[in-house]
Formats: C-alpha cells, structure tokens, sequence
C-alpha cells in the first residue's frame, strides 16, 4: 500500500514510555509463559528483488486460461481498467465501517451508492449493503418469507447445486420442496402449482437457470401471488441488461451472486450477495442498510438505518443474525456499474448472448447438440455420444477451459464478451479433430 508507514523507533519509545514499559517483550506479560513463542527462527529477510522473484515463481504454479468457456456461478467478465485503479487506493482497501458507524461518511456514502445502483438494477425499492455471497442471500431471503403456518418453499428444479446445499444447511426449519422440470429445461409450471398450499411459505427460482435456460418468472411470480406466496428470484445481475427485472416478475425479494459486475474469479472469492425488496418487506430485511439525512447543521450525512436487528436491541426477535457485508466487493460493484452506465451493461449482455449462441450453433454443426430447448442467455447444455474427458482434455491442451462436465455424454457451456468468434472457431476446430 503507497501510503502504509511502519512505526518509527521514536514512536515505539513514545508508546513505550507512556506505557511505562521497558521493552515491547512486557507488553505480553500476561500471558502464561509457557504459551509465549520463544524462538521463531524465522529465515533471513529477502531484498525486494528475490521477494518478487519468489512470488512471480509462485504465480507460475497457476493454470491461467486465455479463452474461458466455463460459467456455472462464476463468470469470466472485463473489469475495466479504471476500476481496478480507483478501488485498490490505500483510503478504500482500508476502510472499515465502525461500530460508531457515522464516523466513517465516505464507507457509508460508498454503500448508500451501492444500495442506490441495485435497487436501480432490480427494480426494488429497498436493498442491503450485501451479503456474503448469492447463496447465503438466496437463503436469507427465503427465511424473510417464513411465516408461522408457513414453512415450506417450492425450489425450480434448475438451481446452482452449492445454492442447493446453504438452502439445506440453512432453512432445517423448512421443508424444502423441488418441483420437476419440462423437456425445455424449465420448471413444469402446472405441477408445480399443484405443489402449493397453505403451509408453502415462498417459490425460489433462478433466473437464468442452472442449466442456462430464461424461465418464465412473470408467470410464477403472478401464480405465487395469487395463491399468498412470497416469490424469491435469484438472478444473474449481467443478464438484466437484456431481461425482465425481477420487480417486473412481481418478485417480493430479488438476490444474486454479483461477482460478474466487477470481481474477478480469484479462485471462488471473496464474492458478494445481492439483496434487495419490496417497501412491504424492507423491515423484515438481514443486514446493514445505509440511509441518507442531514446532520445539525443541515449537511447530507449517511447513517445505519433500521437496526433494529440482530445484534441490537430486538435480538430475541431477529430472523437472521448476519451483521456484516462486502464493504470492499460492493464499492467495486457500485464503481463497475457506474462506469460501464445502462447502454454498457446492455452491451455486455448482447455480447453474452451473441457469443454464446454462435457458439451453441457451431457446436450443433458436428454432433454437440443442445439438451434443452428453451431459450438461454449464455450458457446451455450440450449431450453427445463423444467422450466429454477426450473433449476437454483436448481444449485444456491447447489453453481453453471448456465447459463443465455433467456426466459422460453432457457438457455446460459459457460463453461472455470475453470470447470472440475466433476463439469460437479454435475450440470448434479442436473438437472437430477430436472426435472425428
């Protein structure tokens, strides 16, 4: 960090002497000796030079693929350039909001932005200052919907599968309940219905789904209110510069991993949950949420609203006990969203379907056909008599991360604006030897 100074052997003795200490050693005087560590005997220091020729040699250690073609909850997107600058300045990489939250004005304003661009993103009228990830927050947003007669929730049978697994170790005071699927690769709407009674608190859908496929979610978003239940979507925050928001589909709580608006893979994390809801339920809403006023001197100022949660002074009738957010991850997201504007992420998303599609289309052509019919954004499910291990193993020599592996004969693709047609036609070329 450019502006990070270590302590000055001045300070230290200031420290010291106001302590009335002798050596830094009497500082963990209380501690039991036997707990001390004596001798670390720790390696001679390195100069600059061999420090970075060590990490470059770690650095070597990772497979880095120059074409993607892999999604599946992680998505290779750009970051522009502009963000990566602005969001790793030493005041924001060390910025924490404090328990005396309105100390820090500048963390505050960044996540009342942030709550800004996501309510404008999804359409709701109220949004959180994040959750740890998407499936942490598709699982709290479920619970929102718990009522006392109503316990259950109705899933699509199309969702991420470590989604699947936080909603199980989560809701145990739920019963989970998987609707079937049509040979679309959507949600049997009709039996799915069927399955919805009084004691059905809420229907949790992924928007696109697992599988990639668009479901109707203005169709379930009307049927769970016409029969008293919460409708929950989950969404990928990309596609929503093409597709229906999740206010448009009547949804009461809209969620989503938001590692595509700015994030880097980073090998699974840190990510970020998207959260946001209607006005009817903003009370019932796990987390921070920053709100604007005016200070004594009638100055904006931002504060913690409606805290009358979790740690605070209702615990015993908290529905969730998250406190915290991506403070960090959603200054990045707010920043990726403001530089890119609606016609940007518009953009990104028309490259994502173009590109997938091509894609799809040139698969088709020699024997990788499409599984599911219905329409998709930017991934799709390919079945085959080839030998996927053959097919991918053949990509990952020459460089490519090919789709994700179902089971012998089915594939997931991906495609984002990441990939252009001549990235399309090498892995098409690479198969097509592969296998004939």
């Amino acid at each position: 960090m450019s502006t990070f100074t270590p302590h000055t052997d001045r300070e230290v003795a200031e420290m010291l002497a106001a302590l009335k200490l002798s050596n830094l050693d009497e500082l963990y005087q209380t501690i039991p000796s036997e707990f001390r560590l004596k001798d670390l005997d720790l390696p001679c220091g390195l100069s600059q030079m061999e420090v970075e020729k060590e990490l470059k040699h770690l650095a070597a250690k990772n497979k880095v693929y120059p074409i993607i073609l892999r999604g599946a909850g992680a998505y290779q997107h750009y970051i522009p350039a502009a963000l990566k600058l602005l969001a790793n300045r030493s005041e924001f990489v060390t910025a924490y909001t404090p328990y005396q939250a309105e100390l820090s004005q500048g963390i505050l304003q960044s996540i009342f932005e942030y709550q800004t661009m996501i309510c404008e993103l999804t359409g709701m009228d109220v949004s959180n200052a994040s959750h740890y990830d998407g499936a942490t927050a598709a699982a709290e947003a479920i619970l929102m919907c718990k009522e006392k007669n109503r316990s259950k929730v109705v899933v699509a049978p199309f969702i991420k599968q470590d989604t699947l697994k936080v909603l199980k170790t989560y809701l145990t005071s739920m019963e989970i309940i998987i609707a079937p699927h049509n040979e679309d690769g959507q949600v049997d709407i009709d039996k799915m219905t069927s399955l919805i009674d009084n004691s059905v608190a809420a229907i949790y859908l992924e928007q696109p789904n697992s599988v990639g496929i668009i479901e109707d979610a203005k169709k379930l978003g009307d049927i769970a209110h016409s029969q008293g239940v919460k409708f929950v979507m989950n969404c990928y925050p990309i596609a929503l510069g093409l597709i229906k928001k999740p206010s448009e589909c009547g949804a009461d709580v809209a969620v989503g991993e938001g590692q595509s608006l700015g994030l880097e893979m980073a090998f699974g994390g840190p990510y970020i949950g998207i959260m946001a809801t209607t006005k009817a339920m903003q009370r019932k809403l796990p987390g921070r949420i920053v709100g604007e006023t005016t200070d004594a001197k009638g100055n904006k100022a931002y504060v913690l609203t409606l805290q009358a949660r979790e740690q605070h002074i209702r615990r015993e009738k908290a529905g969730s006990n998250i406190c915290s957010n991506q403070a960090h991850c959603a200054l990045k997201l707010a920043m990726y969203l403001a530089l890119m504007g609606e016609n940007g992420l518009r953009n990104v998303a028309n490259a994502c379907v173009s590109n997938a599609h091509y894609l799809a289309d040139e698969l088709t052509k020699i024997g990788l056909k499409r599984k599911y019919n219905g329409e998709f954004f930017n991934e799709f499910v390919t079945t085959s008599s080839y030998d996927t291990k053959l097919i991918l193993s053949q990509l990952e020599s020459q460089g490519i991360l090919g789709g994700l592996p179902i089971n012998n004969t089915d594939i997931l693709w991906c495609a984002t604006e990441t990939v252009n047609k001549e990235d399309i036609d090498k892995v098409i070329r690479i198969i097509k030897e592969a296998v004939c």
